[in-house]
């Protein structure tokens, strides 16, 4: 892209370094604050505009700050939100202590406390929802889960009823209606993507999305007439939550990735 006189466009640096991969944009703003990152040889200023063929360069130091941060995989039981504490509930990162570490954590990091500053949630899981929930100090871990160009998937198990089924919802479950949940649905006046939707057993559905609209899967299954009875997210891309027991917490490890 270029503009009108012929030039190539040019970019922000702090967000050309994330879309490098390089870091988050505020690591960016505070690499170049330090004075930790050259363009084409230059101590880069705050706010500089790049081009696409720029050299940049980032100090060994800021490596070394990067490999510090931490990413946390919780099994977030019921009756925590994700984010900000709301209406008196408890944000799940209060569960992140050394206590409630896994035991089985094949990760050979020790807690500290300076892990919990700036750690906060990729993502959200509804307060009523279980599973695994992903919470980073690492700005690249949050942009590959939850920025606008994420093509990582998730993996949910729904238990459904359907009107007064509760028992082998399968069998009186229109093969329609499924249909729609895997394709053909629009939430707030925008369709959704293509969804993998299959039925685990006679009362339970897996979904796997590569979106996360605001209570998705429920308003989904409201559409079609079920009623979500329990859902658990079990998988992030490649990182599962495995035999994490619910209320306890892991290390994403060295060689994990999503």
């Amino acid at each position: 892209m270029s503009d009108p006189a012929g030039q190539p466009a040019t970019t922000r640096l702090n967000k050309r370094m994330a879309e490098l991969g390089l870091c988050s944009r505020r690591e960016a703003d505070d690499w170049i604050a330090r004075g930790w990152v050259r363009v084409d040889g230059q101590v880069a200023p705050m706010g500089l505009q790049v081009a696409p063929g720029a050299r940049i360069e980032v100090d060994p130091r800021a490596r070394g700050q990067q490999r510090q941060q931490v990413t946390i995989l919780l099994h977030k039981p019921v009756g925590y939100v994700s984010g900000q504490a709301e209406d008196g509930y408890q944000p799940a990162v209060t569960l992140v202590q050394a206590r409630s570490h896994w035991p089985g954590d094949p990760a050979r990091i020790r807690f500290a406390p300076a892990q919990l500053r700036g750690l906060a949630p990729a993502g959200r899981l509804d307060i009523d929802s279980t599973g695994l929930l992903v919470l980073t100090q690492d700005g690249r871990v949050a942009r590959q889960l939850i920025g606008e160009d994420s093509t990582i998937d998730k993996e949910y198990l729904v238990r459904v009823s359907y009107g007064t089924v509760a028992r082998e919802v399968q069998a009186a479950f229109p093969a329609a209606q499924l249909a729609r949940l895997r394709h053909g649905l629009s939430l707030d006046g925008r369709p959704l993507k293509p969804a993998q939707v299959d039925w685990q057993n006679p009362e339970q559905l897996r979904f796997v999305l590569n979106e996360g609209r605001k209570r998705q899967i429920r308003r989904m299954c409201e559409l079609v007439g079920l009623k979500v009875v329990g859902l658990k997210r079990v998988r992030i891309g490649r990182v599962r939550l495995g035999e994490l027991p619910q209320g306890m917490w892991r290390y994403l490890g060295e060689g994990e990735r999503f």
